[in-house]
């Protein structure tokens, strides 16, 4: 008995043998298929057995249940795998100029969000530091601006900056001068390659201060974006500006909308404004008040100018806007004023005061165009006045126009205004990449 369980135990023994010798065989010494081989057989098996067939032909090891949303997981991450490609490959082949526009005046956020249609992070309008990125052609840009925006205390990221300012006064000027003594500063340390400025110029064009850092002067600054009418503007490195809105008041951006192209506007014009003594605005109120219109159409007069609006006041004026055919613009310092814009936002036709204002500003004399050399340029539909004495005919025109007539009116200044905006963001990328990329790329 005990023979024959050693027996047992020595053929199980030597079973396991032969079997751990077979194993080893197959997985080290017999010659396998290769992948590609494997791969074509399976694709002629296939091919013999079409349809439903397929699905009895894999073995139970290979069959996924899950297989179909497996295969439409995996085309959508490899679409979106290409997309991804797609915005990273413009990104890194085709963006050739990096700029960062350091936001130090209001107009920064007319450029940022008005021209180039670009929010901005936080949306808080108070908030102490704000963001926003945008490519472009061939430039991809960052915009920042705030209180915490001060010169050293924030990243230089790009060797291209172009500097947003405000020139219109003395106290202005200041501190838009230590902004160039900083920007001077990282030009001579390496740190920054060109500098742009976007400047708001003085009411009268009195803009010498600027001269010593212009490069055309021997200094560092290639290109000047200039708000007004200003006898330096040249096209060439001093382009003319637009005043744009209000942003310093907070007036936002207005989207068009059906009912503001097509809604009957209860008032034929408006002017909500300061009355300055001794104006052309006093006058403008004798001649609505003679001729009656002062109570048909939507009059707010004040005698002292408030740089702040509360948010009861910036409705009030924006209600204005958009039931009003017509927005009466006097002058004031100068002759281009934010209510031009505003007013072309809502679709109400600025009816302006051509006229001079004293100063510096384009002669009118020389320039034909002078004053508001670039919206005349720019074809802009307004209705321009060179005595508010005229303006009783205008309104008697105004009743004998059908809602048809405003109507196409209205879509033909609203056009024109989106078309100007996308026309200076053009002019402002072209003239940075012109200049400040190397000449064998710009353009």
């Amino acid at each position: 008995m005990r023979l024959t369980r050693k027996r047992l135990c020595s053929a199980l023994l030597a079973a396991y043998l032969l079997f751990s010798l077979y194993a080893a065989y197959c997985v080290f010494l017999k010659p396998r298929r290769s992948a590609a081989a494997a791969s074509a057989a399976a694709r002629t098996s296939q091919r013999e057995k079409p349809g439903r067939a397929e699905l009895f032909n894999l073995g139970a090891e290979d069959w996924n249940p899950w297989e179909a949303d497996e295969k439409n997981s995996l085309q959508q991450n490899a679409a979106n795998s290409l997309q991804l490609l797609k915005e990273k490959k413009p990104h890194q082949e085709q963006t050739e100029l990096r700029v960062q526009i350091w936001g130090k005046a209001a107009i920064g956020l007319y450029l940022w969000q008005h021209i180039f249609e670009s929010p901005l992070e936080p949306a808080d309008v108070s908030a102490q530091w704000r963001e926003g990125r945008l490519k472009a052609g061939k430039s991809f840009f960052r915009f920042i601006t705030g209180p915490s925006v001060v010169p050293g205390y924030f990243s230089v990221e790009s060797s291209d900056v172009v500097l947003v300012l405000n020139g219109r006064e003395e106290g202005k000027i200041s501190y838009a001068t230590q902004w160039l003594h900083y920007a001077q500063t990282l030009i001579q340390t390496r740190k920054l390659r060109h500098v742009a400025v976007v400047l708001l110029g003085s009411e009268e064009c009195r803009n010498e201060w600027i001269f010593p850092y212009l490069k055309s002067y021997g200094g560092f600054v290639e290109l000047l974006f200039l708000v007004y009418d200003s006898p330096m503007a040249n096209e060439e490195d001093v382009f003319q500006w637009p005043l744009g809105v209000a942003t310093y008041r907070n007036f936002p951006v207005v989207e068009p909308s059906w009912s503001m192209l097509h809604n009957p506007r209860p008032y034929p014009c408006n002017f909500l404004g300061t009355i300055y003594k001794n104006s052309s605005r006093e006058t403008l109120m004798q001649v609505l008040s003679q001729s009656g219109q002062d109570k048909t159409c939507w009059i707010s007069a004040r005698e002292e100018w408030r740089p702040q609006e509360t948010n009861e006041s910036l409705q009030k004026y924006q209600d204005a806007l958009l039931q009003s055919d017509l927005t009466l613009c006097p002058v004031g310092v100068n002759t281009e004023c934010y209510r031009i814009y505003e007013a072309s936002s809502f679709g109400s036709v600025p009816v302006v005061e051509d006229v001079m204002t004293p100063g510096n500003c384009g002669n009118s004399s020389v320039q034909h165009n002078a004053p508001l050399q670039l919206l005349k340029t720019m074809g802009a539909p307004f209705i321009f006045l060179k005595n508010w004495k005229d303006l009783p005919a205008v309104l008697e025109k105004e009743q004998t126009m059908t809602l048809q007539q405003k109507i196409q009116r209205r879509k033909k200044l609203m056009e024109w205004y989106r078309s100007f905006k996308a026309q200076m963001r053009q002019k402002f990328i072209s003239a940075l990449e012109n200049s400040f990329l190397p000449k064998d790329k710009g353009g």
